[in-house]
C-alpha cells in the first residue's frame, strides 16, 4: 500500500559550532552560536562595531566546562560587521572572531 502525505520540513536555524574557530562566521537573526571553555566561571561575551569600535552590547554569562551555547539577536543592530569578544572575568581576551550579520 502506497500512501501520500505532505511533507513539512521546517527551516534549520543557524547554528555554529565553536564560533571561534573561524575568522569570520555569518550568522543572522536569533542564530545559535556554541563555544568552548576550559573552565566554569564567569566570563564576557561582547559584539563590538567593527567601523567604530563602539560596544554594541555587552553580556555576562555563566559559562560551563565545555560547550556552551547562546543565540544572538541582531534584528536590532544597524551595523553589518561586529567582534564577538569572549573576556573571563579578569577581563583577559580569550577569543575574538568577526561576525557578518545576514
Amino acid at each position: 500500500m502506497v500512501s501520500c502525505h505532505q511533507e513539512i520540513i521546517e527551516p534549520i536555524p543557524d547554528i555554529q559550532s565553536n564560533i571561534f574557530s573561524q575568522k569570520e562566521n555569518q550568522i543572522g537573526d536569533k542564530g545559535e552560536m556554541s563555544f568552548n571553555l576550559e573552565y566554569e566561571g564567569v566570563y564576557f561575551i561582547s559584539l563590538i562595531d567593527v567601523e567604530t569600535k563602539q560596544v554594541i552590547s555587552r553580556e555576562k554569562i555563566l559559562g560551563v566546562k565545555g560547550t556552551n551555547k547562546l543565540n544572538i539577536y541582531t534584528k536590532t543592530i544597524e551595523s553589518r560587521y561586529l567582534y564577538l569578544v569572549l573576556v573571563d572575568n579578569n577581563r583577559v581576551e580569550l577569543n575574538r572572531t568577526t561576525l557578518i550579520l545576514k
